[in-house]
């Protein structure tokens, strides 16, 4: 493979010396909007995208307070975005410039072993790696590893603010919550956290008919929009009296499905409170620190405990799902800024409780 690097120009005549605004990780606690080199082709398989729309994770709030040791200094952030196709290597075959696309969180090779088993999230040269251990889509240009698996063509008409859903927090909800957890016709469920993901996790629950969908926060602002986005229950946790709420609600047998959709100990702790004989509890949340699990009292209970990192299997399902309006992602759509006031949007979505957002669009 000739060596990108020696190159003045990029394939289509693009400057490789030029740069372009990015939003870049300095550190915990610490991000800028820098100027920032283009990125250019690294391997055969690889396609540069011009990012149109993308958004911002709880897994970036994550980074920013030191708790993704992978995600070091001087990474432009951002798994998730939607754009066009600028450039790609000679090894792609799906995809020719100017195609408008779905970036996926999750980049796969579909040949290693992991993603054979449908495991993409551990891809052995893939996985969760933009915004992480490859710079991101914060950006007004990415590049895409394994492009052909790792993209997904918009249809002509679709929404693509809707779309930005999909790149993410759609599939993450279902796979990590919803398949997982199980979710079933008459089942009780109750999803701990109506963040973003919690909500997602709400929208695709519904697929499976369960009789309750509880919904559990400290936010009375989000558990209106769970209620409004189809929760049969809400229950406010900030007094600490949530799984006694719970199991009163349930007759003291619990719930089928628990769904942590935080990331802290307490709300997997109300997981570990509410769940029946026989139950699942299925982790979203991205940890921190330690939790406490209590097999004192769970080791006879017949419980499943599952954790996953989305492996965004389920996308091109729920990319026709969206589009015969069997599911509203842009529901979860609060905000709008473009790539200059990126900072602004950040400080936005990390107050939640007080801006009342939930996904914030940015337009590059």
């Amino acid at each position: 493979m000739t060596n990108v690097l020696d190159a003045p120009q990029t394939a289509n005549g693009r400057s490789a010396a030029r740069t372009m605004k990015a939003l870049v990780y300095l550190g915990p606690g610490k991000k800028a909007l820098q100027d920032h080199a283009m990125p250019v082709l690294g391997a055969q398989t690889d396609a540069i995208v011009r990012v149109r729309k993308t958004t911002i994770c709880g897994s970036d709030l994550h980074i920013l307070k030191g708790d993704v040791p992978t995600c070091t200094p001087g990474r432009i952030l951002g798994h998730e975005g939607t754009g066009v196709v600028d450039e790609i290597g000679t090894g792609v075959t799906q995809f020719k410039v100017g195609d408008r696309v779905v970036i996926s969180c999750i980049s796969s090779c579909g040949k290693c072993d992991n993603c054979r088993k449908g495991m993409y999230s551990h891809c052995t040269t893939g996985g969760w790696i933009l915004g992480n251990e490859i710079d991101g889509t914060q950006a007004e240009y990415v590049r895409i590893p394994h492009a052909d698996t790792s993209l997904y063509r918009i249809p002509t008409g679709a929404d693509e603010e809707a779309l930005v859903m999909l790149s993410d927090i759609l599939p993450t909800g279902f796979e990590c919550g919803v398949l997982n957890g199980m979710v079933q016709p008459g089942a009780t469920v109750a999803i701990v956290g109506a963040g973003p993901v919690g909500l997602a996790a709400l929208l695709t629950a519904q697929f499976y008919s369960p009789a309750e969908i509880i919904s559990i926060d400290l936010d009375d602002n989000r558990l209106a929009v769970a209620a409004k986005f189809g929760a049969t229950h809400t229950v406010n946790s900030s007094d600490g009296n949530a799984a006694a709420k719970i199991m009163a609600m349930t007759g003291g047998r619990g719930v089928d499905t628990a769904i942590e959709a935080v990331g802290v100990p307490d709300t997997f702790l109300i997981c570990q409170d509410i769940v029946a004989p026989g139950g699942r509890i299925a982790n979203i949340g991205v940890h921190g620190i330690k939790v406490d699990l209590h097999l004192e009292r769970l080791w006879s209970q017949n419980i499943t405990l599952t954790t996953r990192l989305v492996d965004t299997v389920t996308t091109p399902m729920l990319l026709k799902a969206i589009q015969a309006h069997k599911v509203d992602p842009k529901q979860l759509i609060t905000h709008h800024f473009t790539l200059d006031k990126v900072e602004e949007a950040y400080e936005t979505f990390g107050q939640a409780a007080k801006t009342q957002a939930l996904k914030v669009i940015i337009e590059a």
